[in-house]
């Protein structure tokens, strides 16, 4: 483990996760009896605040919820993970964000985000944060919020030379311009695909993609692409990323697993590969577990899986 800390602040989503599993999923009409059910905290900014908790960094929420009995919950949560909910507001007479996901028996999911709150998040909530901001060595952002916080939550870490990850998720269309100063934008293969046109079925397509990607302006791309690991691209070099071997339960969060320890592993200065190979574990890891956050490593449970398996780049 490095002895550099980092400092991550995450713009973004918070919601409360409600899965359900089942061998199959009804019919217009049908009602039938699921498995099994879970309810956790999720929302794609805060699975990736609380990777980037677990992971060893000193970590900043800046969201909104709900005035229901989930937003005062929402930011208990937070607390108790040691994350620095000062910046998440409660939206009067608005509901949290909720994610009912179906997971089928191999693992794989279905998500219906009801943004909420989330959609409530503003510029003006982005500015009146600048001091918690200020301090980050990372911002990180998603999509489940408005794109106009979004564009100017990017800006306002370019002008204060912040280090800024931007993962388009869920997928929408991009106003490349407003995005192209983020130090790293990081899709997995079907939002690529959605926000340049372009099929992400194989390495090859992902170089393609990627490359495109660099056209528009990005300054470093990493497309995730799950159990085949994931690619990263800039203007010198296209390279793809091993990823790890597992017995996947639930791929639920994997992906916000993958951003939030990546930018713990670069804040805390490990070179690229590296750091975007210990990623690809940190998320393997968290399918072998049912749920979101809950399914997160610990970073010394982590550090002792990096070294059973040769902490291989």
């Amino acid at each position: 483990m490095t002895a550099k800390e980092s400092m991550i602040v995450v713009v973004g989503s918070a919601n409360v996760d409600l899965t359900t599993f089942n061998e199959v999923f009804p019919r217009p009409g049908e009602t039938i009896f699921g498995k099994k059910f879970d309810l956790g905290f999720g929302g794609k900014g805060a699975n990736q605040a609380v990777a980037a908790r677990l992971c060893g960094a000193s970590v900043g929420m800046v969201a909104k919820v709900g005035s229901d009995l989930f937003g005062p919950a929402t930011i208990r949560n937070f607390e108790s993970q040691g994350i620095d909910a000062t910046c998440v507001g409660i939206a009067e007479g608005v509901s949290s964000g909720v994610a009912p996901i179906f997971v089928d028996p191999s693992g794989q999911n279905r998500i219906i985000v009801v943004k909420g709150a989330n959609d409530t998040l503003s510029p003006e909530d982005v500015d009146a944060a600048a001091p918690l901001l200020r301090k980050a060595d990372t911002i990180v952002m998603q999509f489940e919020v408005p794109l106009r916080t979004v564009y100017h939550a990017v800006r306002f870490a370019k002008a204060n030379g912040v280090r800024c990850i931007l993962n388009p998720a869920p997928a929408q269309p991009v106003d490349f311009k407003e995005v192209a100063a983020a130090d790293y934008f990081i899709p997995n293969e079907s939002e690529a695909e959605v926000i340049t046109g372009i099929p992400v079925t194989s390495a090859d397509e992902a170089r393609k993609c990627a490359q495109f990607l660099l056209q528009q302006g990005m300054r470093r791309v990493v497309i995730t692409l799950g159990e085949r690991g994931c690619l990263v691209a800039g203007p010198e070099e296209v390279e793809l990323i091993p990823a790890f071997k597992v017995q996947a339960v639930d791929t639920t969060g994997a992906g916000d697993a993958f951003i939030g320890s990546f930018a713990v592993f670069l804040g805390e200065g490990l070179e690229e590969k590296e750091a975007l190979s210990r990623a690809n574990l940190y998320a393997a890891l968290s399918t072998t577990r049912v749920g979101t956050q809950k399914s997160f490593f610990k970073r010394p449970d982590f550090e002792k899986e990096w070294r059973n398996r040769g902490g291989r780049l």
